[in-house]
């Protein structure tokens, strides 16, 4: 379980990021944070992992607490904390197979890595990995060669490898196509269930925050201003998350999706 307790990032400006953000996160459930830019999502999954060091307030891991942790059990902990990118963050000159086997690099000494030399049982993982998500025929090729779904489905395996027990991910579909981000939405849940993970999924997209999340947080100007299922997320609520504006028809979207929508899991 992730625990945040009164988590406070504030700049040298004065301006907050985040305001006394209170969070628990089980195993097993996927959280949509979703808010408008500058909200605090960013900066909220970056303060998780320590890729910006909050200014006050408490993080914890399972028994551990993450904002006390030096240098070197640091590193230690993110191996427990997988990232997935909107950008993909891949090695473009690099093959599938050892842009996923780099999510292996906190667990093996610096020489294995240096020439990739990784245990026999990491690559059959990897190898299994991409199979579950229909990449298995596309091991050898260069990331540069992928297409933006299929980049992201290498980035996910990559997490994945790490063996984490949260996942922080990072607009997972903001530079794809609607029918490759509602896959992508879809194989992230599923994944998440069968490895009963946590999840924080920083999404611009209401409409798939609300059709794939359990669970919706809302932040405004660094502040939690709803918490709760997505059916929850009426026209007042968004109007109090994003200001104003026309959300009937978002939502009716929402349900025509949810009960018209016959479009197979993502392979």
């Amino acid at each position: 379980m992730l625990r945040i307790e009164n988590l406070v990032m504030q700049y040298k400006t004065g301006d907050q990021a985040l305001k006394n953000v209170n969070l628990e996160v089980p195993n097993g459930q996927v959280m949509a944070l979703i808010g408008p830019s500058g909200a605090g999502k960013s900066t909220l999954i970056r303060c998780v992992n320590r890729l910006v060091e909050p200014t006050s307030g408490n993080i914890h891991l399972g028994g551990i607490q993450l904002n006390k942790l030096g240098t070197r059990e640091l590193r230690k902990a993110r191996r427990r904390m997988g990232m997935i990118f909107q950008e993909y963050a891949l090695v473009e000159r690099l093959s599938v197979m050892e842009n996923v086997l780099s999510g292996r690099l906190g667990y093996v000494g610096f020489w294995r890595s240096f020439f990739r030399k990784f245990p026999q049982k990491d690559i059959d993982e990897a190898f299994r990995l991409l199979e579950r998500v229909g990449l298995d025929h596309m091991a050898d090729k260069r990331a540069d060669e992928l297409s933006g779904g299929q980049r992201q489905r290498v980035g996910i395996c990559r997490a994945l490898i790490q063996d984490p027990e949260l996942l922080l991910v990072d607009e997972p579909t903001a530079s794809l196509d609607p029918k490759t981000s509602r896959q992508i939405m879809r194989l992230i849940c599923e994944l998440c269930e069968e490895r009963h993970l946590a999840a924080i999924i920083n999404i611009h997209d209401v409409l798939l925050a609300q059709m794939f999340a359990r669970r919706i947080v809302g932040l405004q100007l660094g502040e939690i201003v709803y918490d709760g299922p997505p059916d929850g997320l009426t026209s007042d609520v968004l109007t109090q998350i994003y200001g104003e504006e026309d959300w009937e028809a978002t939502i009716q979207k929402v349900e025509e999706e949810e009960n018209g929508s016959e479009e197979q899991p993502a392979v």
